[in-house]
């Protein structure tokens, strides 16, 4: 559908208001109340989260036969998910100010459209430029969803049914991480790993046209710039929440980025139980994200410190308590359980925290999580040559206990003020 919805017209006074930097009447701030919520639009936002996010894990599962292809090494194929991070990295921040004065159903779009281009260069690169080239390209679109997912689902839901909103889109995360690897892998040694990236490719297309024929207009506001973003950090409690998401992130891939030497070292278990292991793991995140829309519109504070105390005690847990292989295997996916929490609910504080400027804020959170991960993975190298996987699970779980008191003194308090 691509007319202007009924409440859109409404809005589109608040919109106007904004650019001429004028207060919105009162009927315009009521609007996010009233308006019928756009599911199908939602839905064709999962399906572009999990084309996004599936791309983005492919050459994990397809790194070797790339390589071999290529004429390169695996060390330097690997070089295609380090051009898509730093990209996602940089679009995040910037995608919003760039594109300020533009439709958001285009943006989106154009998003989905630079997925369709990444996945065909790919799959047709002849040589490392171009292969990283159709990185770049899935870099730029992945980091400006993420940066705008959250406002975009303020437009297309009534605030109390944005947390249930954001649940469903993020299941597309799950979804790819369960999906990307093991089939990823299995396809590749069937078809080739060239086609695997073809395959992406039509369903990419696919979610174009869902996309087109569900997404409503969406009038920009205009208002987002570069100065936008310190502004927003300058809010009472956004830096504080923003660390202390860091943390939550940080202390997650620092857990999972070595999880499987720990099962191989720690528990000791064949490569066919941590394949196991990792499934379960991906199932109980998925379930997790799935759960988190009802939590968070009971209490969006309580989820934001259930999730980091629940990883704490189970990191703990796999450290301390000398555990059966069953024992891990279920304080896992407990992990993966709570961690699907996190995306969601984190998400969910930026559009209460910073409603009227929630795609900025977006790109904040999403270059917040992008570093995050750097510095699990690499502070985590540095703590596992030194003490191992026991001691990198332990460096996460202080780390997670430090966010879980952030939250309590710095997050929550800020919530109870804006409720």
């Amino acid at each position: 559908m691509s007319d202007t919805l009924p409440w859109q017209e409404e809005a589109s006074i608040a919109d106007a208001a904004l650019l001429d930097d004028v207060p919105p009447p009162e009927s315009a701030s009521l609007v996010s109340a009233t308006f019928a919520p756009a599911w199908a639009a939602v839905g064709s936002m999962t399906l572009g989260v999990f084309g996004l996010v599936t791309a983005e894990f492919l050459p994990a599962s397809l790194l070797t036969p790339m390589a071999a292809d290529l004429g390169i090494s695996e060390g330097t194929a690997g070089q295609a998910v380090t051009a898509t991070a730093t990209v996602a990295l940089v679009a995040s921040l910037l995608v919003s100010a760039a594109t300020r004065r533009i439709d958001r159903r285009l943006v989106l779009l154009a998003f989905t459209a630079l997925l369709v281009v990444s996945n065909l260069i790919v799959a047709f690169a002849p040589d490392l430029t171009l292969l990283l080239l159709g990185r770049v390209l899935l870099g730029a679109a992945l980091g400006g969803f993420w940066a705008m997912s959250a406002a975009l689902a303020m437009r297309l839901v009534p605030e109390p049914m944005v947390p249930r909103a954001l649940s469903i889109i993020f299941s597309g995360v799950s979804a790819a991480t369960i999906f990307a690897a093991p089939v990823g892998s299995y396809l590749g040694d069937l078809i080739g790993w060239r086609s695997v990236f073809l395959i992406a490719a039509v369903l990419a297309a696919l979610t174009f046209v869902i996309q087109l024929a569900t997404l409503p207009k969406m009038a920009p506001t205009g208002t987002a710039r570069l100065r936008t973003l310190i502004d927003v950090l300058r809010r009472p409690g956004i830096g504080v929440g923003m660390f202390a998401a860091m943390l939550v992130f940080t202390g997650h891939f620092g857990f999972f980025t070595y999880i499987r030497p720990f099962l191989e070292t720690v528990t000791g278990v064949g490569i066919n139980a941590v394949a196991g292991i990792l499934l379960g793991f991906g199932l109980a995140n998925f379930v997790g994200t799935l759960a988190a829309g009802p939590m968070l519109e009971r209490s969006l504070g309580m989820s934001l410190l259930a999730a980091p105390v629940l990883m704490c005690a189970l990191g703990a847990g796999l450290v301390a308590l000398d555990s059966t292989p069953l024992a891990d295997t279920l304080m896992v996916a407990g992990w993966g359980f709570a961690f699907g929490i996190v995306p969601v609910a984190w998400s969910t504080w930026l559009t209460r925290a910073v409603p009227d400027q929630a795609e900025s804020a977006g790109g904040l959170l999403v270059a917040a999580v992008q570093f995050a991960i750097s510095v699990g993975a690499a502070g985590g190298g540095a703590i596992f040559d030194l003490r191992g996987a026991t001691g990198v699970f332990s460096a996460a779980s202080l780390v997670l206990l430090v966010a879980a008191f952030m939250v309590v003194a710095g997050v929550r308090p800020r919530l109870r003020h804006l409720a």
